[in-house]
């Protein structure tokens, strides 16, 4: 279908398909002008939630940071304390035995059957710190030696 006055085409006039072409192109600038502005869009959304997420980040650490030097700080004072209880469970096992020797009955006898330390109602016996005192032992001076 040409006609002899100008060229025209199954579609139509050439200006028409020139119109359909600068609409098409025109749309297609519109639409990548929109798909930048949401990609700038969504870049800045992303941009604001890693600058967010910096910011926790570095609140978490210094959460961490101070719960760590406090967990150190109660680890010394436990071991401290640690030291302290075992010093003061010794201490009270001296005592106890100390209280446990003092307590014991003192033995009355001599190393001989029937024979008794004075009597047996000896004042200095019956006390057993009195009794430490009398199990001090007996220095001899050389010239108590007899040949």
């Amino acid at each position: 279908m040409a006609s002899s006055s100008g060229t025209t085409t199954l579609y139509g006039d050439s200006d028409e398909m020139d119109q359909r072409k600068r609409r098409r192109m025109i749309s297609n600038r519109e639409s990548a002008r929109r798909s930048r502005v949401r990609k700038q869009k969504h870049l800045n959304d992303l941009m604001t939630q890693l600058s967010q997420l910096r910011n926790e980040c570095n609140r978490v650490m210094s959460g961490v940071q101070m719960t760590t030097q406090h967990y150190m700080s109660m680890e010394a004072e436990n071991s401290v304390l640690r030291a302290q209880v075992a010093e003061l469970s010794h201490r009270l096992q001296s005592l106890n035995d100390i209280i446990a020797f003092s307590v014991q009955p003192i033995d009355s006898g001599s190393w001989f059957p029937g024979e008794q330390y004075g009597g047996g109602g000896d004042e200095l016996m019956s006390n057993s710190l009195s009794y430490l005192y009398a199990c001090q032992p007996i220095l001899a001076s050389p010239d108590m030696i007899i040949y």
